[in-house]
């Protein structure tokens, strides 16, 4: 069994398959706890050359390390159902970048560890990128961290009718008094508007790691901002919308504008941290999501990319 790194670094860390012809799920048994430990050391553990039939097993995969797969709530991206708690990575154009984001880090409770399968990859790039959390957190200005640390970040989202995503996808239903419960257990402020819904949260920008107390830079608020959208997407919405309006942005959590400079050194500093490997024909990639941001090259070709989502956790503890 190998486990030498891509490009010299530890993320992820490949292991590879001592027989093609193995079943991954008796190697996972057999393990497990290896693999936990390598997960929490080096932020994402790679699996590689195993015969992983299907969605099915895949699944078993993740019950095998983390438990049951957990269902995709108050959703911020387009999937679809493949089996079970088993989706579609996010169905966004091929030719468009996934910027570095940790899983749900905009809600009260967010998945500990994520799963990616390959069940196709794409010609060209497609790469699920990766970067340490902790490193993005050490290259972060103090004074950046500090004024986060004390304001805190908030995201903003409007859903009108006939533009972008519905309230009733995102929330699991169309029944407005059970989304307002959901949104006063999970600290969402609800303003019903006409023909639509705005939300408000507040969320700390930076948290600590259940398992090795590290403070980690874990947050939405680059990700969701307007400038993180495409040069030509942000022009036509701000064509369209006020700043306030538009389906998703971020403040600082007292509602005070981020200030351009601040988020071009939030890119930054995420994009320093970037590493990267080309999916491999049933590859499994396991990623810690309080150790590593991930996101999506663009690519070429069909490429079709199975995700889930385990071990639920907030800040006040295991969810």
């Amino acid at each position: 069994m190998s486990d030498e790194p891509i490009r010299g670094d530890d993320l992820p860390v490949i292991i590879e398959s001592p027989d093609p012809q193995a079943g991954i799920l008796p190697f996972i048994a057999q393990q497990r706890e290896h693999l936990r430990r390598l997960l929490t050391d080096k932020g994402a553990v790679l699996l590689r050359g195993f015969d992983v039939a299907d969605a099915g097993v895949f699944n078993k995969v993740v019950e095998g390390l983390s438990g049951p797969a957990l269902v995709y709530n108050e959703r911020s991206s387009p999937r679809s159902t493949i089996e079970g708690q088993v989706y579609t990575s996010t169905d966004y154009p091929p030719d468009e970048e996934i910027f570095l984001h940790n899983e749900n880090s905009y809600q009260a409770s967010w998945p500990l560890t994520l799963y990616f399968y390959c069940m196709r990859p794409p010609e060209t790039l497609g790469a699920t990128t990766l970067a340490d959390i902790r490193l993005v957190y050490e290259s972060i200005d103090p004074a950046v961290r500090a004024e986060f640390l004390r304001r805190r970040w908030m995201v903003v989202r409007n859903f009108t009718e006939n533009f972008g995503t519905r309230w009733q996808y995102v929330f699991g239903t169309d029944d407005r008094a059970q989304v307002a419960e959901h949104c006063r257990r999970n600290g969402i402020e609800v303003e019903w508007r006409p023909g639509g819904l705005r939300t408000r949260a507040v969320r700390d920008a930076v948290h600590r790691h259940p398992v090795t107390g590290e403070e980690v830079w874990f947050n939405h608020a680059t990700f969701f901002h307007v400038t993180t959208i495409p040069k030509d997407v942000r022009e036509g919405l701000l064509e369209i919308f006020d700043e306030d309006e538009l389906p998703v942005n971020t403040y600082f959590g007292d509602g005070g504008r981020i200030p351009d400079d601040v988020m071009a050194h939030l890119h930054d500093c995420y994009r320093s941290a970037i590493r990267r490997f080309d999916y491999e024909q049933s590859d499994v990639l396991v990623v810690d999501n309080m150790r590593s941001a991930h996101g999506r090259e663009p690519f070429t070709g069909p490429r079709k990319i199975a995700v889930a989502m385990a071990e639920p956790f907030s800040a006040e503890g295991p969810g």
